[in-house]
């Protein structure tokens, strides 16, 4: 390859056979970190946050959970997924099914940046693992890993492919909708369909559904510290670039997070006497929802502004709707995550439709959306604003009535195959009835360990040094 033309560049920057001319390091370096972050929010982030946040009898099932999910994604994602979310058209919601592992596709340009698609990939499929991992939040307790197993993959690909291609593809709203990183892609799609195939699947044991509390809140906070700072690669590398839209999307979403878990925590201080370290968590969490779908599009004032009403009316839906309305009463969502998700996430979505701010929505789409509702004032296209607003309103109505109908399709014929629900008897046991493993099980003392994993110790287990142990 002739470098005649990179001349006064330091040569680790010349293009080579591995590195052409197009690609650009510092933002591929960038991207594959984020995309790895991004990761880490769901392994081990969700793992060790379900794992701590439940009752000891299901930590171990509320870990495999996300464990599992994340893996089947990638597979599926690879060989399918990809390309229904992102890939030709197929039908106005769906690109066309196929495997996106050949060289060709994966080292090809991004046609959107200077980095292979193999980053866009694996950035995606990040997105997709935890979208399918959130929405288990909903199920933890009670579902029958077999069933799991089953509705990954399906939910995966008739739900999750749609919203993305809709949306960010090359779908029906793709002009119409702002979703900078997910506020409807991934969390309004996570906690409506969270919160229906708890329906389906039907509540955890009635002594479990009263007395729930979590069994570790130290590894608990370890994995919330994982998702939020996590969220550096979640909202910063949706430009696909080391660029200004990157910096202040991640300085927002600090922000707004930081905002919405201190006013969570007042919220509690002044209705119930005392601060929550779980009521902490869910703040933390409705701030990094919220801020999602804007965080790279509104100026740091609107970042704490979100901040404020995402701490406050998820709080209220959650601790107060939720407690007097009979309608949610009557589904068992485990970890609440229709309020922290589905709330968070449209109101996030819905005030960036206000905030927006028009040289941000130029630097990242190009002339494409119409000016946030409160900047269409004062240039004169007060009706631009409007109906962005009306816009992001159908967004989400769509994504919520897609996941609601095919969830409860997909959960109905899962229960012609196999139940939904554990069985009574497997509730009362947990962990040990559905895997034989128990998360705190002092297994040296053999009586303290699961029954169906006692051969495990035995007196005459060679060590690597030829004695018995």
């Amino acid at each position: 390859m002739n470098n005649s033309n990179f001349q006064g560049l330091p040569k680790a920057l010349y293009p080579d056979y591995g590195s052409p001319e197009w690609n650009n390091k510092g933002d591929n370096a960038w991207q594959l970190t984020a995309a790895t972050l991004v990761c880490l929010q769901s392994v081990p982030g969700l793992v060790i946050l379900y794992g701590g946040m439940v009752k000891k009898k299901w930590a171990v099932n509320s870990a495999f959970m996300a464990l599992y999910a994340f893996a089947a994604v990638l597979i599926c994602w690879v060989l399918w997924a990809h390309h229904m979310s992102f890939g030709t058209k197929l039908i106005s919601i769906v690109g066309r099914p196929k495997v996106a592992l050949t060289e060709k596709f994966i080292l090809a340009q991004y046609p959107l940046g200077y980095v292979p698609m193999a980053d866009y990939v694996y950035y995606q499929f990040a997105f997709a693992a935890i979208t399918v991992i959130l929405l288990a939040g909903s199920l933890l307790g009670r579902m029958n890993f077999n069933a799991w197993v089953v509705f990954v993959p399906l939910w995966l690909t008739f739900c999750y492919t749609i919203g993305a291609f809709t949306i960010w593809g090359n779908g029906f709203l793709e002009p119409y909708i702002i979703d900078y990183a997910g506020g409807f892609v991934i969390h309004l799609s996570s906690g409506v369909a969270g919160f229906t195939a708890a329906y389906w699947v039907g509540p955890r044991h009635s002594h479990d559904r009263q007395h729930f509390p979590p069994n570790n809140i130290i590894q608990m906070l370890g994995g919330a510290g994982f998702l939020w700072l996590g969220w550096t690669g979640f909202n910063g590398g949706s430009p696909f670039s080391v660029n200004g839209i990157a910096s202040l999307a991640i300085l927002n979403t600090h922000l707004c997070t930081a905002t919405s878990l201190l006013v969570w925590v007042s919220m509690d201080m002044i209705v119930y006497k005392k601060s929550s370290v779980i009521g902490a968590v869910q703040g933390m969490i409705t701030g990094l929802v919220c801020i999602t779908p804007g965080a790279g599009i509104v100026f740091p004032w609107a970042a704490l502004l979100m901040g404020i009403l995402s701490g406050s009316i998820p709080w209220y839906t959650m601790m107060v709707l939720h407690r007097k309305s009979a309608f949610f009463q009557s589904v068992d969502d485990t970890l609440g995550v229709f309020h922290t998700h589905a709330v968070a996430g449209t109101l996030g979505g819905l005030l960036s439709g206000i905030f927006a701010k028009p040289n941000l929505l130029t630097l990242m789409y190009g002339q494409k959306y119409g000016p946030g509702l409160v900047y269409s004032f004062s240039n004169g296209e007060f009706k631009k604003g409007l109906n962005q607003i009306g816009y992001q309103l159908a967004g989400a109505a769509f994504v919520t009535a897609w996941n609601t109908v095919m969830t409860s399709l997909i959960c109905i014929l899962i229960s012609q195959i196999v139940s939904l629900r554990m069985n009574e008897d497997d509730l009362e046991s947990g962990d040990d009835a559905a895997h034989g493993e128990e998360a705190y099980a002092l297994w040296g003392d053999g009586d303290n360990m699961p029954t169906s994993r006692r051969w495990l110790i035995s007196p005459r287990i060679p060590s690597l040094c030829g004695r018995n142990v």
